[in-house]
C-alpha cells in the first residue's frame, strides 16, 4: 500500500511541476525529457535485474550452505543469554525464544526469505502470551524494534547493486553499514528499555552491549588514527578478509555436519536466480517513478532546500544529496532501494554521496512496513510506543551513517 501511494505521488508531483515549468517558464524540453527518462530508467531497471542474477545466485548459494551448516543456530546460541534479559516477560523455556533467536540471526545474515516467516511465527507465539489481544505487549515491541533497527552483518544486496553499477570495490561500504546499524540497534534497545524499565546495567546486558560497543569503538578509533589516504585501503582489506572468512566458515561448518556443500549451494543458487527474475517489474516500476520525479526537478527542489537549510546552519552539506534515501527507508524498502540506485547513477557509485546513500540503505530497515506486516498478522491495533521507538532507531542510524561516511569516504 505504501508503494502504491508513493508511486502515485512521484508521478503526479512530477506532472504538476513539469506543467508549471512549461506554462510559466516556457520550458518546452521538460516533457520530452520526462518521457526519455521513463524509457531510460525502464531499461536500467531491466538490465540491473538481469545483472543481479549471477551475484545473487552466488550469494544465496553460499547462504544456503551456511544455513545448512548451522550458522543461524550458532548465532542463536551465542546471543541467547542477552535476549533473555531483553524479553523478561517470556518464560525461559518457551518456544518463542528459539523463534526470536532464529529470526534475528537470519536477519543478521541477510536471509530475508527465512527471517520473515520466522518473524511472523514469533509474533503469533508472542500473541499467545499477550493478555490484551488488540494491544502490543512489551515483548512484541522489543522484538519489532530489533527488526526495524535493521541489524545486519552482511549487506549482500547493497554490495550486489554496487557491483552492478561498476563500483571499484563493492564491499567498501561493509564496515560503515555495520557500524551504522549497530548504533541504530543500540538506540532502539535503549528507547524500548526506558519505556519498559529494563535494567540496562544488568551484568549480562552490560557484558554483551559493552563487548559490542568496545569492538565498535576500537574500529572507529583505528580509522580515526589512520591517515585519510590509508582509511580506504585498510577498510577494503578488513572488509574483504571478514567476508571471505565468513564464506570459509560456512563451508567448514557444512563439512563438519557432513552436508553436501556443492548440492546445497546449487539449491540456494536456484533461489537466487528466481529472486533476481522476480524483482524485474518492481525495480522497473520504482526506478521509472523516481526518474520522472528527479527529471521534473522535484528532487532538486527538495535537495536544494535541505542544502540551503544546513548551509544556513553552517554545516557541511556534502551529505544532503543522499538524504532522500534516508527519508524513504522507514516508509518503503523498495522506494529507498530505487533512490539509492538513482543516487549512485547520478552522483557516481564511488562518490561520497553514492556511498553514503548505500550506507543509509543498510543502516536501518522499513519501520512502517515491518510494523504493518508483523502487527497486522496478529490484529494488533494499539501499537503503543512502537512507532516512536522504531523512528528513534532510524534517526540514530541516519546520523551515525553521516558521521561514519565522513570518516571513511570524505
Amino acid at each position: 500500500m505504501a508503494l502504491n501511494y508513493l508511486w502515485i505521488f512521484f508521478f503526479l508531483s512530477a506532472f504538476i511541476i513539469a506543467l508549471i515549468r512549461l506554462i510559466f517558464f516556457g520550458d518546452t524540453e521538460i516533457f520530452p525529457a520526462i518521457m526519455n527518462s521513463t524509457f531510460d530508467n525502464a531499461k536500467t531497471g531491466f538490465e540491473l535485474s538481469l545483472g543481479l542474477t549471477g551475484v545473487m545466485t552466488l550469494w544465496l548459494g553460499l547462504m544456503k550452505v551456511g544455513e545448512k551448516g548451522g550458522v543461524v543456530q550458532l548465532l542463536s546460541k551465542a546471543v541467547s543469554p542477552f535476549f533473555q534479559k531483553l524479553f523478561p516477560e517470556i518464560p525461559k523455556n518457551h518456544a518463542v525464544n528459539g523463534t526470536i533467536m532464529m529470526n534475528l540471526a537470519a536477519n543478521m545474515l541477510g536471509l530475508d526469505n527465512a527471517a520473515t516467516p520466522m518473524g511472523l511465527k514469533a509474533m503469533e507465539q508472542l500473541q499467545e502470551l499477550n493478555t490484551k489481544k488488540d494491544t502490543a505487549s512489551n515483548a512484541m515491541i522489543m522484538f519489532l524494534v530489533l527488526n526495524t533497527s535493521g541489524l545486519t552483518l552482511i549487506p549482500i544486496t547493497i554490495m550486489v547493486y554496487r557491483a552492478q553499477l561498476g563500483a571499484a570495490n563493492p564491499s567498501d561500504i561493509f564496515l560503515p553499514i555495520l557500524l551504522s546499524t549497530f548504533f541504530s540497534t543500540l538506540a532502539g534497545i535503549i528507547a524500548v528499555s526506558l519505556h519498559q524499565k529494563i535494567n540496562l546495567f544488568n551484568k549480562v546486558i552490560l557484558a554483551y552491549l559493552g563487548g559490542f560497543s568496545a569492538i565498535i569503538a576500537g574500529i572507529i578509533y583505528l580509522f580515526v588514527r589512520l591517515p585519510q589516504n590509508e582509511v580506504s585501503v585498510y577498510s577494503t582489506v578488513i572488509a574483504n578478509f571478514i567476508l571471505f572468512s565468513i564464506i570459509a566458515l560456512f563451508i567448514l561448518l557444512a563439512l563438519r555436519k557432513k552436508v553436501n556443500v556443492y548440492d546445497t549451494f546449487i539449491d540456494g543458487a536456484k533461489e537466487g536466480f528466481t529472486i533476481a527474475i522476480k524483482i524485474i517489474p518492481f525495480l522497473v516500476a520504482i526506478l521509472v517513478a523516481i526518474g520522472v520525479f528527479r527529471t521534473s526537478g522535484a528532487m532538486d527542489y527538495l535537495v536544494n532546500g535541505l542544502g540551503a537549510f544546513f548551509a544556513f546552519l553552517g554545516v557541511n552539506t556534502d551529505f544532503v544529496g543522499a538524504l532522500p534515501t534516508a527519508f524513504m527507508k522507514p516508509l518503503s524498502g523498495g522506494g529507498a532501494r530505487g533512490l539509492m540506485i538513482e543516487t549512485m547513477k547520478n552522483y557516481g557509485v564511488d562518490s561520497f554521496v553514492g556511498r553514503l546513500s548505500a550506507t543509509f540503505q543498510g543502516a536501518t530497515d522499513t519501520t512502517f512496513y515491518i510494523l504493518a506486516v508483523y502487527f497486522g498478522s496478529v490484529s494488533i491495533k494499539n501499537t503503543r510506543y512502537a512507532v516512536s521507538a522504531g523512528l528513534i532507531a532510524d534517526f540514530a542510524g541516519i546520523v551515525a551513517a553521516i558521521f561514519i561516511a565522513y570518516l571513511f569516504f570524505a
